[in-house]
């Protein structure tokens, strides 16, 4: 459904929602002038590996051009040699300089659908530093020895050359790696060319899967948490907008598998240089107790203490009885959990885990085109091949922990405020609807319910006293205001 574009400007809405938190949405002066001294490198004169030979490729969305990493893969009789190279932003920012200023100071890029705010300029993020089909770069390659059952045997991180060969995206290859019908698109259909015309790439693509999967059955044997949760995308539709569900497939997990092992490699590495490190880390749930008491509603007991295999078996069941309305008990479990934040570990010391992912000794490497905390991270790599210092002092990498923590938080709650204005300007005409919803917050600050169809979010009025998350209800649209991104809805029933 579309929305009258001149009545709800949502590029407008976009931007004056990141003003109010705080972001930078024009680059600064002197970033541009800096910027427009950079260029590509003399490739000829780097004392570094040439990898440009091999079959690297990418997956990522149909329009990203932003490419943070690409992956290749080998096999012999030690194991799989897997090696994820990442785009090479040290080489062209240097600490403190104006760019790295800019990007400091909103430490992501800001996907709001209608517009995206990048952390660096075009000129690197979709260019210099973009590891696009075809073109040399510079990268930080990854190099990692699978075993047969998922484990990782060995690793080394080290500088390259690298060049994209095949540029794929998630729909095409999930499409090909099951079997299912393509969707149509202009961009699936390219991919798919791609890869029907070459045997070889086929195989990478098998073999990569293949590997994703042994990866996955060890994290969700250890208790890693498998969710099933729908991002909406804003697109132009008839001169407005509309909102498609965008879901995980065999190919966002294929990626999400590689980078996380990329990520423990990457820890591993400078822990074997006596470097710190800036963490990923999900802590142990304080809302347990809540977490326990909505399984309840299910008909599920989980254990007095936090046990993520525990929790898993719930998910799992609960996915089996009612895959529709997976999504929604998701999404209440991941609010329930808390958000994920950075925290540093020094040399010798301790840090918290990732209780979703089941893992220890987790980092943000793998997008430094996107994340600063990936920035960080990979000048304390350089630091560490070139055997010098570590570029950041312990008090330095714990502020800029909570930096990052920060405006994280504030990027997540700007995107979700705008992508609620696109909801709401495309739900403006079916005010008086009703909709089949599920709680997803209920506190003293107010009470959340996201409706079916479409999947979206908004504040929940009437007789609300009671209700918990994952409750069912039904719902009436009440109002709208796209410039506010309100969506109010109220109770008529609980089913």
């Amino acid at each position: 459904m579309a929305n009258n574009e001149h009545e709800f400007n949502l590029r407008e809405i976009a931007r004056e929602t990141l003003l109010r938190f705080g972001f930078l949405v024009e680059v600064p002066r002197p970033a541009l002038s800096q910027l427009d001294r950079l260029g590509e490198p003399d490739y000829s004169r780097l004392a570094i590996k040439d990898l440009t030979g091999w079959l690297w490729s990418s997956i990522d969305n149909d329009d990203s051009r932003d490419l943070d990493q690409i992956e290749y893969l080998e096999q012999d009789s030690r194991g799989t040699h897997l090696y994820v190279a990442i785009a090479d932003l040290h080489s062209f920012v240097e600490r403190d300089s104006p760019l790295d200023q800019a990007a400091e100071h909103n430490t992501t890029s800001i996907y709001t659908g209608v517009r995206t705010f990048p952390m660096f300029p075009d000129k690197l993020s979709t260019n210099l530093t973009s590891l696009v089909d075809g073109g040399k770069r510079l990268a930080v390659v990854i190099e990692m020895l699978i075993a047969s059952d998922g484990s990782l045997a060995e690793s080394s991180v080290y500088r390259a050359v690298v060049r994209n060969q095949a540029q794929l995206t998630y729909n095409a290859v999930a499409a090909w790696l099951d079997n299912q019908p393509e969707d149509g698109t202009p961009a699936t259909k390219r991919t798919l060319a791609k890869i029907r015309s070459s045997a070889a790439l086929q195989e990478q693509l098998r073999r990569q899967h293949q590997l994703s999967e042994a990866l996955r059955a060890r994290r969700l044997e250890a208790g890693a948490l498998t969710f099933e949760t729908i991002e909406m995308r804003p697109e132009p539709s008839d001169g407005g907008w509309e909102l498609k569900a965008a879901k995980h497939n065999s190919a966002t997990h294929l990626i999400e598998d590689f980078m996380i092992s990329a990520n423990q490699a990457t820890v591993a590495f400078l822990q074997s240089k006596g470097f710190p490190s800036l963490r990923r880390v999900v802590r142990t749930p304080k809302n347990w107790p809540q977490i326990v008491a909505l399984a309840a509603q299910h008909g599920f007991r989980l254990s007095a203490e936090p046990d993520a295999k525990n929790l898993e078996e719930f998910l799992q069941s609960e996915r089996k009885k009612d895959i529709e309305r997976f999504p929604d008990l998701s999404l209440a479990i991941i609010k329930l959990l808390g958000r994920g934040e950075y925290t540093v570990a020094t040399p010798g010391g301790e840090a918290p885990g990732h209780f979703a992912l089941a893992i220890e000794g987790y980092t943000h490497s793998t997008a430094p085109n996107r994340r600063y905390p990936d920035v960080i991270t990979q000048r304390l790599l350089m630091a560490a091949f070139a055997s010098g210092k570590p570029p950041y002092s312990s008090p330095d990498l714990t502020e800029l922990a909570q930096h990052c923590t920060d405006k994280e938080n504030d990027a997540n709650k700007a995107e979700r405020s705008v992508h609620k204005s696109v909801a709401a300007a495309v739900l403006a005409r079916r005010i008086g609807e009703r909709f089949d919803g599920m709680i997803t917050g209920a506190a003293d600050k107010g009470t959340w319910v996201r409706i079916v169809h479409p999947p979206v979010e908004g504040r929940l009025g009437g007789a609300v006293r009671g209700l918990a998350v994952g409750d069912k209800v039904i719902v009436k649209l009440v109002s709208t205001d796209p410039w506010r991104g309100y969506i109010d809805f109220d109770l008529i029933a609980r089913r």
